[in-house]
């Protein structure tokens, strides 16, 4: 069936939307996972700063501004809001890291070959590929600008020599392949060597075109474009693990397309109620299973996450499983419904756990349970008694992603004053890490951060009331098979690696 929306546009929805937050109150403990991060240091391997419209030119004329060492982090002070991180991903391999920012670009960044074998170097990251993936657009019959922001970025398992990812702002999925040339032809018989059409009379001898080496080109280009399907803003792509489909979601509904169709696509769940005023919740995320194609789950505004099985019925309106934690009465409060909000949902890599971020908290579910979480940690619960100031100030409403390591015993999510949080399932030690700009030495010591409540403040502590709110992350990535990690903030993207000694 082919999707024309006619609905008017959904109010304003996409500003309450909301992202899940969380923080504790002991002290920061070493962090120790099962996949080898030692003692639980971590250091910076690299600061790369989005390449602008204006370093891209430079990158041209300079190959060496590519290598990410200290000649990269040059003064990036006119980066604009265009310039802010919007998605971070590995592909299946961790050997390249796709970026999407504000502006509609996606920077591809692919790791040292040389670092392999140097324990010290391993997460070097080099820019391997920049291009536009979506311009703005307006909307004539709704009276409705797009916005050319990319919102998620997934990428499709290696195939052949080239690489393929999707893509997409608030209403356009593409999926772009990324290769490599090497090589150009050459003894064309009816065009010049610079291309022009030659005259026909003029050719009197047959020549065999061959191929000349050339300097290495990174081609992206659009090989597919889903369009026309979402009256809402788009929130989640999520790809199945037959690789032949893949879902999108907006607020209201879930949509299953086939790579190979891009005009008509399936709708699986719809929760529009038929008048609009009876709407009490939208679809804040979605994802499907990693193991069972037919299985996938989304998460709502009121805190709650649905299963579903497409064998049940084509129209997935109605869940297999409802996963939901009863509010405490205690703590029942005005921002009640907008904190409980899920912002991010991930299956484990196992496909036994999903993982849900709200503003405070950060919680594990185990399939087999529906009732309540068997893990919640708190990321920063001392923002508590600071929600009136971030309701006023719309940060109540910032939507921050977890991740899951590569072998599902850390959980890492991000905080505000550029933290990051890590949580070992296994020890049940957290840490708190600062991604910042006065740190991005390379080969630094992250030092645990500790967030002072109240009282005295010791000399390694920062206060609650000195936390900087503008600066948060929002976007993590984890290496799916080694303790790398990638971090956004603003235009800012770090690699850590835990050290090895």
């Amino acid at each position: 069936m082919v999707l024309q929306p006619s609905e008017r546009h959904y109010r304003d929805w996409d500003h309450r939307r909301l992202g899940p937050w969380c923080s504790p109150t002991g002290s920061p403990a070493p962090l120790s996972c099962e996949t080898g991060c030692g003692e639980g240091s971590w250091i910076l391997v690299c600061r790369l700063l989005v390449p602008t419209q204006v370093s891209l030119l430079s990158m041209e004329e300079d190959i060496d501004t590519r290598k990410i060492n200290n000649s990269f982090l040059r003064d990036h002070s006119y980066a604009t809001e265009a310039d802010i991180i919007s998605t971070v991903e590995f592909n299946h391999t961790g050997e390249l890291l796709a970026t999407g920012d504000k502006g509609g670009r996606v920077v591809i960044f692919q790791r040292e070959q040389e670092s392999k074998n140097q324990v010290h170097r391993r997460g070097e990251y080099n820019v391997y590929s920049t291009f536009q993936s979506h311009e703005p657009e307006f909307d004539y019959l709704k009276s409705l600008e797009i916005e050319e922001k990319i919102n998620k970025i997934r990428w499709l398992p290696q195939q052949n020599a080239a690489y393929f990812l999707l893509s997409t702002n608030d209403k356009t999925v593409k999926l772009w392949k990324v290769s490599e040339r090497d090589k150009r032809p050459e003894g064309y018989n009816l065009k010049d060597e610079e291309g022009r059409l030659r005259d026909p009379a003029t050719i009197t001898t047959l020549r065999v075109p061959v191929l000349r080496p050339m300097d290495l080109m990174v081609e992206a280009t659009p090989r597919r474009v889903f369009a026309n399907a979402h009256t809402y803003h788009i929130n989640s792509i999520s790809v199945n693990s037959d690789y032949e489909t893949y879902m999108s979601a907006d607020d209201l509904r879930i949509n299953l397309w086939n790579f190979e169709i891009t005009n008509q696509s399936f709708n699986i769940v719809d929760i529009k109620p038929a008048n609009m005023e009876e709407l009490t919740e939208v679809i804040t995320a979605a994802e499907f299973h990693p193991h069972h194609c037919n299985t996938f789950v989304y998460s709502s505004s009121k805190g709650t996450i649905r299963l579903c099985d497409m064998r049940a019925s084509a129209l997935c309106d109605r869940h297999t499983k409802f996963f939901e934690e009863p509010e405490d009465p205690s703590n029942r409060s005005f921002f009640s419904e907008i904190i409980s909000s899920i912002s991010d949902v991930k299956f484990s890599h196992s496909g036994r756990y999903i993982m849900t971020r709200d503003y405070l908290t950060v919680k594990v579910w185990d399939l087999n349970m529906e009732n309540r979480p068997i893990e919640t940690y708190q990321v920063h619960d001392y923002l508590r008694s600071k929600l009136c100031s971030l309701y006023e100030n719309d940060c109540i409403f910032d939507k921050f992603e977890c991740v899951w390591n590569g072998s599902d015993s850390v959980i890492m999510t991000g905080s505000y004053n550029n933290f990051f949080r890590m949580f070992d399932r296994n020890t049940k030690r957290d840490v708190t890490l600062e991604a910042s700009r006065e740190n991005s030495k390379p080969r630094a010591i992250l030092k645990p951060r500790k967030v002072c409540v109240g009282g005295k403040r010791r000399k390694d502590e920062i206060s609650v009331d000195s936390l900087d709110f503008s600066k948060k992350i929002l976007h993590t990535a984890w290496h799916p098979s080694e303790n790398i990690i990638a971090v956004a903030a603003t235009n800012n993207l770090y690699i850590f690696q835990d050290k090895v000694n």
